[in-house]
């Protein structure tokens, strides 16, 4: 089994260095998508033995997982590892999701804050936790739950530490460039069918500052904008999933007006 460790960073300059030399302690093939950082962070990733891809201009957390996907794929890879480059995520906790992998009994292996066995070294600022809950709640309720048709019964939908199975990602048609990447990827998953494991992570922020650019910054239209993305979604994927998924709905979550295409919120043309 071959398995890449993927890291999206953007101006991490404070934190690369400590993280990288910590993750080669537990990996041996290491890609670190660089998303147009402005600050140190470049010439701090040529001290490391590591690949980089670099976006030229910082096209949001969405675009560095596809991109870390794809090059997963083309490069032979089995499974891919994502983690983020902030220190809430402990290299240590890789060879658990390696072991998971190797038990091939899962296509996805999400790590969650909040699962019982979760340690909390931190609590997160309370719109974030606020905004996870509810989320993950929605998510849970329009696909599946515990006993429903699709067994999705999440705890934190928003962990950034993950193991995917790169043949199972083939099967996903990934297009949400920013924050709103998890919301996508829940629906195709469900829709896809993928075998879901979630795994207890340790809980940690280290930054209370850290911002999501623009009006995002503002949390009820951070809410909005998941929950829009989750509804084109759903919409998207209706043929695949029971009606139940979209109880409540809008017919047409991206809106009626041509004019207004592309949509804002999911950027379905």
């Amino acid at each position: 089994m071959r398995w890449l460790v993927a890291i999206p960073v953007y101006n991490e300059a404070k934190y690369v260095e400590r993280v990288l030399a910590k993750v080669l302690g537990f990996a041996t093939d290491v890609l670190v998508i660089d998303d147009g950082s402005s600050d140190e962070t470049p010439r701090l990733l040529t001290r490391f033995g590591v690949d980089v891809i670099r976006h030229c201009t910082n096209r949001g957390y969405g675009r560095s997982m596809r991109t870390a996907f794809s090059w997963a794929d083309e490069h032979g890879f089995d499974w891919v590892i994502t983690m983020d480059c902030d220190e809430q995520h402990e290299p240590a906790a890789i060879p658990m999701f390696v072991d998971g992998a190797a038990a091939g009994r899962h296509d996805v292996i999400s790590g969650s804050r909040y699962m019982p066995q979760s340690a909390a070294a931190d609590m997160p600022p309370a719109d974030r936790r606020r905004i996870n809950t509810l989320m993950t709640q929605e998510i849970n309720e329009r696909l599946g739950g515990e006993h429903g048709p699709l067994g999705l019964s999440l705890t934190d939908a928003f962990c950034g530490f993950k193991a995917y199975r790169v043949a199972a990602l083939r099967s996903l048609s990934l297009t949400e460039d920013g924050y709103a990447f998890p919301m996508q990827f829940w629906v195709q998953a469900a829709a896809n069918r993928l075998r879901i494991r979630e795994v207890p992570v340790k809980l940690i922020y280290n930054d209370l500052n850290r911002t999501f650019g623009g009006p995002l910054d503002v949390a009820d239209i951070r809410l909005g904008h998941y929950r829009r993305v989750l509804h084109c979604e759903l919409a998207r994927c209706a043929d695949r999933l029971p009606p139940a998924s979209r109880s409540g709905m809008a017919e047409n979550p991206c809106g009626d007006d041509a004019a207004a295409r592309p949509c804002v919120d999911c950027g379905t043309a």
